[in-house]
């Protein structure tokens, strides 16, 4: 359920599943969710994403449970081991309006997206940084035609089987009729390999500035 991710890519032929659940509140409503993305590896240096989730929100009248909205998205890896990009991989995307926007499990648009991904090893640390831009369908008023996002993420071993990882991110400020301020968030929390195949996560988003709601994760891998 974490913002970043990582410039590498499933084997040809093997499928990974991220599933999680997350628990926002923010001005006294609460959202549950529960995200979950499918990765098929297709080539060498290139993966499928499949994502979606459900949603229920509460503190608002009524409360309300359904689907979010669902997007699929393909990563390639372009560059390995380079020079400043380290590895690096391009991954656009398309989000479908299968949430409601009238009961806020979605927002009523159509979205294409190209996130970059840099990722590099500083000895025992995972550094991966990402960049993303979004452009929506719509007139605005649903959500901002345009929108970005920034991450900064490191992930380190502490003993074992444990690890941690602690990531900086941000949705830089929007126009429109439903643009919002900015918001930036900081995420931390521990990692466990229970075995080759089995990775668990969980942990807290912290809000530093704008509407950032308090949230905390945890999910599986």
């Amino acid at each position: 359920p974490t913002v970043a991710t990582h410039a590498g890519t499933g084997a040809p032929g093997y499928v990974e599943l991220e599933a999680g659940v997350e628990r926002d509140r923010l001005d006294g409503a609460h959202t549950f969710l529960t995200p979950t993305v499918l990765k098929i590896g297709l080539a060498p240096r290139v993966q499928l994403e499949l994502i979606g989730s459900f949603a229920h929100l509460s503190g608002t009248i009524p409360d309300y449970s359904g689907a979010g909205d669902a997007s699929a998205a393909v990563k390639w890896r372009i560059l390995e081991h380079a020079p400043v990009l380290g590895n690096f991989a391009v991954q656009p995307s398309v989000k479908f309006p299968t949430g409601s926007a009238a009961h806020g499990t979605g927002t009523g648009t159509t979205d294409v997206g190209l996130l970059l991904i840099s990722s590099h090893a500083i000895g025992p640390l995972a550094l991966d940084l990402n960049y993303g831009y979004v452009r929506r369908s719509g007139d605005g008023s649903q959500a901002p035609r345009d929108a970005t996002v920034w991450t900064v993420s490191a992930g380190v071993p502490v003993a074992g089987a444990l690890g941690w990882v602690g990531e900086l991110f941000g949705f830089p400020k929007t126009a429109g009729p439903a643009g919002e301020n900015g918001t930036v968030a900081f995420l931390t929390g521990p990692t466990a390999q229970l075995a080759r195949w089995l990775v668990l996560d969980a942990g807290v988003i912290l809000p530093i500035a704008g509407p950032q709601p308090h949230t905390l994760y945890a999910g599986l891998t």
